[in-house]
């Protein structure tokens, strides 16, 4: 179960990463253009989140893989489900329906990594 955990604490930190540091990267017009929710979000929120993500992938991988503070990682995946569970919200309230399903599918991994980390399988 160890290595489950670990494959999907990877896989969503690649996803976080990718998409945090995405939005970090490229101007908010340019977000906001390419995706529609980020028009209900100022810059700065827009920003945030993208800053929340990113932190979050680091927190996913790094406390984990160095064995400084593991806690942090169930911490970590914690927060990525609130995350989640707020881009799902979002989206819904958006009706933006072809993007719920890959937000509840980042949700449940974080959910099964928190358990995990935080239970059974914890460091």
């Amino acid at each position: 179960m160890h290595v489950f955990l670990w494959i999907l604490q990877i896989l969503l930190a690649l996803v976080l990463l990718a998409a945090g540091g995405g939005k970090l990267a490229q101007p908010y017009e340019k977000t906001a253009e390419s995706m529609p929710w980020a028009r209900s979000f100022s810059a700065g929120q827009v920003k945030a989140i993208a800053a929340l993500e990113v932190l979050a992938a680091l927190g996913l991988a790094l406390p984990a893989a160095t064995g400084v503070a593991p806690v942090l990682t169930a911490l970590a995946a914690t927060g990525t489900a609130l995350i989640m569970v707020g881009a799902v919200v979002t989206h819904a309230r958006g009706k933006e329906w072809s993007q719920i399903g890959p937000g509840a599918v980042l949700l449940l991994m974080a959910v099964v990594i928190a358990w995990g980390r935080f239970g059974p399988y914890a460091w």
